[in-house]
C-alpha cells in the first residue's frame, strides 16, 4: 500500500499580516511581521477520509467551527513568519493524512502465563518468608 502526499493548497488559505506580540523595541510597534493563518477544512479540496480524521484530532488549533488557526511571530520578517505558519499547518494534515494502525488483539501465550504464574509465586514466597516466625 503506497501512500500519497496529501499537500494544501495555498489559494485555500487566508493569510493575514499582523503585529507580533512580545519584546523587539520600536520595530514591534511599527511593522506588521507576524502572521494569522486560517485554513477552513470542511471547505477544502482535501480527501474526505483527510477531512475526518483532522477534524477528530484534538488540536488547541482547530476551532470547532473546524478552521485551523495558526499564529507564527517567531521570525522577523513577514516571509518568514508565512513560511513557517505554512510549514506547521502541512505537518498538521501529514499527522491526519496517515490512517491510524489497526489494532489487533492477541492473546498471551500458554507459556507465557506459566512464566508470569510461577514468578507470582515466587514472590508471595519471598514476602512470606519476611513475616514473623509463628510458634
Amino acid at each position: 500500500m503506497t501512500l500519497h502526499r496529501v499537500i494544501v493548497d495555498v489559494a485555500e488559505v487566508e493569510i493575514a499580516a499582523i503585529r507580533a506580540q512580545g519584546a523587539g523595541g520600536q520595530n514591534v510597534n511599527k511593522v506588521s511581521s507576524a502572521v494569522h493563518l486560517r485554513f477552513d477544512i470542511a471547505a477544502s479540496s482535501l480527501p474526505e477520509d483527510v477531512k475526518a480524521r483532522l477534524l477528530a484530532l484534538r488540536d488547541a488549533r482547530i476551532s470547532a467551527d473546524g478552521v485551523v488557526v495558526i499564529k507564527a511571530q517567531t521570525m522577523r520578517t513577514r516571509e518568514g513568519n508565512r513560511a513557517d505558519a505554512l510549514r506547521r499547518l502541512q505537518a498538521l494534515v501529514d499527522r491526519a493524512a496517515h490512517p491510524p494502525r489497526v489494532r489487533r488483539a492477541t492473546k498471551p501465550t500458554q507459556a507465557s502465563r506459566l512464566r508470569r504464574l510461577e514468578a507470582k509465586t515466587q514472590r508471595g514466597e519471598i514476602k512470606s518468608a519476611r513475616a514473623k516466625v509463628r510458634a
